[in-house]
């Protein structure tokens, strides 16, 4: 016989992995730190499985992650639900989050949600990741969509194309005189580089094409998360970078930039994935992300 899954267990598993420790679940649901854990242990012997990693902040394991994932699409069906009925509670918006890279945040998303009529009142919660991890977030259950560079859609999700972010190779002109004079793919392994962060290798990608498949970009790297401070950094002259063709733009406009490999460039396709739910919160934001997307990224 199959296990059932009780409410209260599967919900107060939620709780823990939104607090990050027991202590602030049992005072997010206003009962004792005893009753979490107990709740807890009882559906870790229900399932036969270990739901959570007991670190700080806790995390859910594989089996964790597809309870999670379980609970909060009850949740946004018990409050569309609700919605529907005119049971809402008075001036509650109704939270959608999504995963998004950083350089997708900066550019085109934004505008995306601008675009999402506010009736119901919704409430979004962005969470930045790289393309290439947000679908980790989804797999995990700690959103609800995410625009990702994976058309395999996560368990439990469908996915739908986006289109492709382009990066184009530039760098101060200054820099460029001074740095990336002879063979460019001999200056770009010794010149300094702006990089987002320790995972990203997409500047190291573009080295390794320009060398027939070898290289890397030069070790002498400008670490800077943010996706409108890597694009200041490389005007700045701080070392060269790929930055997304609509950023680069205006600065190439303006003689802020210049272009080190005319005619070469990056792409990155994306797509869209949320969970397969019948949520109209949910496909308002997929239909506004989907119609910019077909304006801003190169198909």
């Amino acid at each position: 016989m199959v296990p059932e899954l009780p409410l209260d267990q599967v919900r107060t598993l939620l709780a823990v992995v939104d607090e990050g420790t027991f202590d602030a679940a049992a005072a997010a649901l206003r009962v004792t730190p005893s009753a979490v854990s107990q709740r807890v242990k009882a559906l870790e012997q229900r399932t036969g499985r270990v739901l959570l990693q007991r670190t700080k902040p806790v995390r859910p394991t594989e089996s964790g992650a597809v309870l999670v994932r379980y609970a909060r699409q009850l949740a946004r069906l018990d409050r569309d639900a609700r919605g529907e009925l005119g049971l809402s509670g008075a001036g509650e918006p109704t939270r959608v989050s999504v995963a998004v890279n950083a350089d997708s945040l900066a550019t085109w998303f934004l505008p995306a949600l601008r675009r999402v009529p506010q009736e119901p009142w919704l409430s979004f919660e962005l969470r930045r990741e790289d393309e290439d991890h947000t679908a980790a977030l989804l797999r995990e259950g700690l959103v609800m969509a995410a625009v990702t560079s994976s058309p395999d859609p996560v368990p439990g999700c469908s996915v739908r194309p986006l289109g492709r972010m382009r990066y184009l190779p530039v760098a101060a002109p200054e820099f460029a005189a001074e740095r990336l004079a002879g063979p460019l793919s001999d200056a770009l392994a010794v010149a300094p580089v702006v990089v987002f962060d320790r995972r990203d290798d997409f500047q190291d990608d573009f080295v390794r094409t320009l060398g027939g498949g070898s290289g890397a970009a030069s070790a002498h790297r400008h670490y800077v998360p943010t996706s409108e401070g890597f694009a200041e950094a490389v005007a700045a002259g701080l070392g060269w970078g790929m930055v997304p063709e609509s950023q680069a733009g205006p600065l190439l406009r303006t003689g802020r930039l210049v272009r080190l490999a005319p005619g070469r460039w990056a792409d990155t396709p994306l797509y869209w994935q949320q969970w397969r739910l019948d949520s109209p919160a949910l496909a308002t934001v997929a239909e506004a992300v989907t119609a910019t997307a077909l304006e801003s990224l190169r198909r």
